[in-house]
């Protein structure tokens, strides 16, 4: 069974940069899987600067919906598999038309997968309830659905970090 490590964190708390670091301390071939699709110009550029910031030899697998086909299709062997990000992929979900129940059941299959397929298992998600209450009611139902699904996944992590400020702090 494999090792799996959360990176949780607000916006621009270097998450990411984290969890490169610590895919490349395992010293073993990377899956990167991406879940953020360029909608506007302002995600092409983030995106873009995402992909400036990844090791050349890492093999990146795009997809914003349809992560569980894609990493069951990937033959077992001794890697790492780094998911960035899991709260687009909740934001796409949700989107898609997807209820509730259906994400967090998506979630839960895809934990399996990954922990299948990979050594260890590193996964990106945004902390949102620390903020203020959307709004909208699709943004609360977000907001409320992003955090169940990050206690899913952080009740089967094996370690959990909190980024603040570029620093990341160990909490489980």
């Amino acid at each position: 069974m494999s090792e799996l490590i959360l990176i949780t964190g607000g916006v621009r708390s270097g998450k990411s940069n984290y969890a490169q670091h610590l895919a490349k301390s395992f010293k073993r071939k990377v899956i990167y899987i991406a879940t953020a699709e360029a909608l506007d110009s302002d995600m092409k550029e983030r995106i873009g600067q995402h992909k400036k910031s990844r090791d050349k030899s890492w093999v990146t697998i795009e997809e914003p919906i349809g992560v569980l086909g894609a990493v069951r299709k990937l033959s077992t062997d001794r890697r790492v598999m780094l998911l960035d990000c899991l709260t687009l992929f909740i934001s796409n979900l949700i989107l898609k038309g997807l209820s509730d129940k259906a994400v967090c059941s998506e979630v839960k299959s895809i934990l399996k997968a990954l922990k299948r397929k990979s050594e260890a298992v590193i996964i990106v998600t945004n902390e949102v309830g620390s903020g203020i209450v959307p709004d909208s009611k699709l943004g609360r139902r977000f907001r409320d659905l992003q955090g169940r699904v990050n206690q899913i996944v952080s009740g089967e992590a094996d370690c959990v970090y909190l980024l603040i400020s570029g620093i990341p702090v160990k909490i489980k």
